[in-house]
């Protein structure tokens, strides 16, 4: 072997493993995620802010499309997500870009076509996305669609719309004829929420907010075992409780059947929270993914975020995504094979800094310094300014086995509105066993990318009790965190089983609500917070909860006429306790 064949192995070896050095990903994911273009969304201060994701897999990569971004991303792995710069509106009216679109492949090509209530849009095509190559497919889609959702059937040879964002109308759907990419007219109504018998269809934080009627909306279909499952979101974006539902049929436009394990992406509690309107698609292995929409909500209603969770069908078709422990680290799909996604892939390094002690180089106002490690995305500490003076540090009160850190900004005083290229986000980040001597840990001062939510495994774990931040440069505004998150392990004792859970409900039998569920358990003092899990049969435990804190939790979720099973776990640095046994609630 010469030394030009042989360097070309070694590159390709480089290529292939050593860009795969990093296991897990951690939600938010992190993506350079584009500022409001709305003045009347910016009144609170500009923020960032996406949603209603679609992923695509189409010739082997991810394209991964959502709202008012100016373009899209791409992934070989689903960890480095590339931004491809790109509008595809035509008109000089619009100051946005597409607006929750829609994104199918097709044969040998890819579509996108964003929502419209008017017929002024074009459907775009593509063979070649990664070099940004796009053409008009049609020039208008004259039945219009807000919220889109296309699926094609390989096994038909048949092309579907779906769209609807209301709270009086339904979901509809039509066939589109392939030669023409339009409608002939044929529409159907597919479902309609009813919040009088599903507990979390309900509008409001709590689902017991009556001023308005709730939404439907963001439509997505998948195809398994020659059945259609009909995804849609709610009750609404702005919500913890912001969840995906799913209808089943063998008929692509008629015929849905309400699942019974619903909602089956669901998130209400942790550091992220929501998993509303999104999009299930299957990685270069074969397995699926529910990527949606994580809600903010702080500066405005529609200031949000994107996750991604393990998802698929169950051996009795049931569909389902996993989100236990789903904003902490998360195995990749390339070592992810082999795994019960039913049991999510969570590889326990648990959180190592939840409401322990920090201190600061300063602070503005009342964003005060434990707003970073309160395990709320709504809430952050700000420095008083993005001066390299700035610093955070955070005591894990213990030496501590570090696997990694996610570090998540917060935008206050920014100054960008739409979507930005070229801004980077600097850092140092040191580790010490006594505060005083220091080490340099993460050294990202050099950093030429945007990195909100920045997520670094280490390469080896590191032991170290302090971890400090040092700000280098922002892209704009002040050095503010939502969230400064440490995963690893602790060197104490995990949690003890969870005693005296006890859900309670209305009597069946008698009047009372029955869509709201009490749970109540003894405070474990060992415990930073509980996972519970619920489902309709002790098997199908596929829903859960994370309370962080506190000893009982509120569920207005549930299905007015369904039992329900429950189980709960409790966590803290140190890992997680044994499961409790499993309680019936008629």
């Amino acid at each position: 072997m010469n030394s030009r064949i042989a360097l070309s192995f070694i590159l390709m070896f480089l290529m292939t493993f050593g860009a795969a050095q990093q296991k897990t990903y951690c939600n938010p994911i992190n993506i350079d995620y584009g500022y409001t273009p709305f003045d009347v969304f910016s009144k609170q201060g500009k923020h960032r802010a996406t949603a209603d994701p679609v992923i695509v897999n189409f010739k082997k990569k991810l394209y991964l499309f959502s709202t008012n971004q100016e373009g899209y991303w791409h992934s070989d792995n689903m960890l480095d997500w590339k931004f491809v710069s790109r509008k595809f509106l035509r008109d000089d009216k619009y100051i946005h870009d597409l607006n929750a679109p829609a994104a199918w492949a097709m044969k040998d090509t890819l579509y996108v076509y964003g929502s419209t209530w008017e017929s002024d849009f074009p459907i775009w095509k593509s063979t070649d996305p990664v070099n940004n190559k796009w053409e008009i497919a049609v020039d208008t889609l004259k039945v219009g669609a807000w919220d889109p959702a296309f699926h094609y059937d390989e096994d038909t040879n048949k092309l579907f719309l779906y769209w609807g964002s209301s709270n009086e109308w339904p979901l509809l759907g039509t066939e589109v004829k392939m030669k023409t990419l339009q409608s002939e007219g044929f529409v159907k109504p597919i479902i309609k929420l009813k919040p009088e018998d599903h507990g979390w269809e309900r509008f409001g934080e709590y689902n017991d907010n009556v001023f308005l009627q709730p939404f439907v909306e963001g439509a997505w279909v998948t195809k398994h075992n020659g059945k259609y499952y009909m995804q849609y979101g709610a009750p609404a974006t702005e919500f913890s409780g912001y969840a995906d539902g799913v209808y089943v049929s063998k008929n692509p436009l008629e015929g849905y059947e309400y699942q019974q394990h619903n909602p089956f992406s669901y998130k209400p509690g942790g550091f992220a929270r929501g998993a509303g309107h999104g999009a299930t698609f299957q990685d270069n292995f074969g397995n699926y993914w529910h990527v949606s929409t994580i809600f903010i909500s702080t500066k405005n209603n529609f200031e949000r975020r994107l996750g991604i969770w393990p998802a698929g069908f169950d051996k009795d078709d049931v569909m389902y995504a996993n989100t236990a422990y789903g904003d902490y680290p998360t195995l990749l799909p390339q070592y992810a094979q082999g795994k019960d996604f039913t049991k999510g892939l969570f590889p326990g390094w648990m959180l190592l800094n939840y409401n322990k002690p920090v201190q600061v180089s300063s602070t503005l106002g009342g964003y005060l310094p434990n707003y970073a490690v309160d395990e709320d995305i709504k809430t952050y500490w700000s420095a008083k300014s993005a001066g390299a003076n700035e610093w955070f540090l955070t005591d894990l009160g213990e030496i501590s086995t570090i696997n990694a850190i996610q570090i998540n900004y917060a935008d206050q005083d920014a100054e960008f509105k739409g979507k930005t290229l070229g801004k980077m986000h600097q850092y140092r980040v040191l580790s010490s066993d006594d505060g005083k001597k220091w080490k340099v840990l993460i050294d990202k001062s050099k950093n030429t990318t945007d990195v909100p939510h920045d997520y670094i495994e280490l390469e080896k774990p590191a032991k170290a009790r302090y971890l400090k931040m040092e700000n280098v440069k922002m892209p704009t505004g002040k050095f503010a965190l939502s969230g400064f998150r440490v995963f690893g392990k602790g060197g104490g004792e995990k949690p003890g089983k969870v005693e005296n859970f006890v859900p309670l409900r209305a009597d069946p039998k008698k009047f009372g609500e029955r869509r709201s569920i009490w749970m109540k358990w003894q405070q474990n003092p060992d415990a930073d917070g509980y996972v519970i899990y619920f489902g309709k049969t002790p098997d199908k435990l596929y829903g859960s909860i994370m309370v962080n804190g506190k000893n009982e939790y509120f569920f207005t979720g549930a299905d007015r006429t369904d039992a329900y099973y429950f189980q709960i776990e409790a966590f803290n640095n140190n890992g997680i306790s044994e499961r409790s046994e499993i309680f019936k609630s008629e």
